[in-house]
């Protein structure tokens, strides 16, 4: 490749990016490089649809093999970008890139889409066979491989992943334990109420939960993983052990170009990172709050990838746009299916909406009596109803939200600027 656009990543948000840049007439040149084997694919039925056998390795594929090459996009699949040199003052955000295959990609713009590798436990017996992590493609298919077989699976995390993946295993009649070392599961980002929700229902179909709880270490026999040790100096016999504790964003090649970095890549609203040549999307980054445009704050998400990587390409070709966009998310455990929308970071108060025994409820987030998100689980019309109130600008009184029996989407209202000039 001579020119045009550089996008270090095969992922959501780089696909989107290089979909983006044709979307607003770009036609130079755009290679897109990831360092799996794999054309550019769905991660969220990761570990759902496709760990449960529902769904297979085809369907998760992004576009058809003919796009790449109708859309002008060059795919270099199964290389990493192992270093990158930026041209100097008389040519900014180009230069050339490395990479493991041995190319050199020269480029005038230049997009780190790099996304986030799986957080390992330092512990001892961590590199026994049949301790899995769940970040890509293979690593889920040869989940579930190892899930035909296995007969006592620990999870080691209380977070979304963990907790999708627990409820696929218990789906499958496994013996399951989750291990949390918090006191509460998904705590950074739901409610008490609904910690407690998804901690008794996970109890209601035979998984074991154990919160507060550490993992000092693992046991095997042959090289192969036997038992979890826990904290409390007890231990747990396990054939398979998933690991689901966190990621941690990929930031080499963005300190190698001297960018800043604060648990991830640093870019503003219109995804420009320090420097402002140099644009980055998706799970790699930290940027402003999307509504307030306020502090840090890193998002995992597909809306946000794809927000972000849509931006990035407005920047690329010199036509930044900031937009106001409202955070969507979801996790399906089993039959249960959580829905949010807005951040609920900084709230003061919330409103239960329903009975979370009934496995059919919703909590509204608020700050000083204006909305800021809602957790709704198997209620979509409560998350439909408050995604159209923050994207509108309007919110829904708390002490109406409380009446199950009265539709939220008859309840919204102007919203105040409190929540945005805080």
């Amino acid at each position: 490749m001579t020119g045009g656009t550089l996008i270090v990543g095969a992922s959501q948000a780089g696909l989107q990016l290089a979909v983006s840049l044709r979307q607003l007439g770009d036609m130079e040149p755009i290679a897109l490089v990831g360092e799996e084997r794999h054309p550019p694919y769905q991660r969220p039925p990761l570990s759902k649809e496709f760990l449960a056998g529902h769904a297979d390795a085809e369907s998760l594929a992004f576009r058809s093999p003919a796009y790449y090459a109708d859309a002008g996009i060059d795919l270099v699949s199964g290389e990493r970008v192992t270093g990158i040199t930026l041209a100097g003052s008389g040519r900014p955000g180009s230069g050339a890139a490395r990479t493991s295959g041995g190319r050199t990609l020269s480029f005038d713009r230049l997009a780190l889409t790099v996304g986030a590798g799986p957080r390992r436990l330092d512990v001892p017996g961590a590199g026994l066979d049949g301790i899995c992590s769940l970040r890509d493609r293979d690593d889920a298919a040869e989940l579930r491989t190892r899930l035909g077989s296995a007969s006592r699976v620990v999870v080691v995390g209380g977070g979304f992943i963990g907790l999708e993946a627990a409820a696929v295993a218990r789906g499958l009649g496994k013996d399951v334990t989750v291990v949390e070392a918090a006191d509460r599961l998904i705590a950074r980002a739901v409610a008490p109420v609904v910690s407690e929700f998804y901690l008794q229902a996970h109890r209601r179909r035979g998984t074991r939960v154990l919160l507060s709880t550490g993992v000092t270490g693992f046991e095997g026999t042959d090289g192969r993983v036997g038992a979890v040790r826990l904290s409390d100096g007890s231990t747990l016999p396990a054939d398979l052990v998933l690991v689901g504790v966190g990621v941690v964003p990929r930031t080499e090649l963005a300190e190698q170009l001297g960018l800043e970095c604060d648990g991830g890549i640093v870019v503003d609203a219109c995804a420009r990172t320090s420097n402002p040549h140099i644009t980055a999307a998706g799970d790699c980054t930290v940027q402003p709050h999307p509504l307030t445009g306020l502090g840090r704050i890193r998002l995992e998400s597909v809306q946000n990838a794809v927000a972000q990587a849509t931006a990035a390409a407005a920047t690329l070709l010199g036509r930044p746009e900031p937009a106001r966009t409202v955070p969507w998310f979801w996790s399906y455990q089993g039959d249960l299916k959580l829905q949010i929308a807005g951040l609920a970071a900084g709230y003061d108060e919330y409103v239960v909406r329903g009975e979370p025994d009934d496995e059919r409820f919703s909590v509204l987030y608020y700050r000083r009596g204006e909305l800021l998100a809602v957790d709704a689980v198997n209620s979509p019309a409560d998350y439909m109803a408050v995604r159209k109130a923050l994207t509108d600008g309007r919110t829904v009184p708390a002490a109406l939200a409380a009446d199950p029996a009265t539709p939220l989407k008859t309840l919204l209202t102007a919203r105040t600027d409190a929540v945005t000039s805080a």
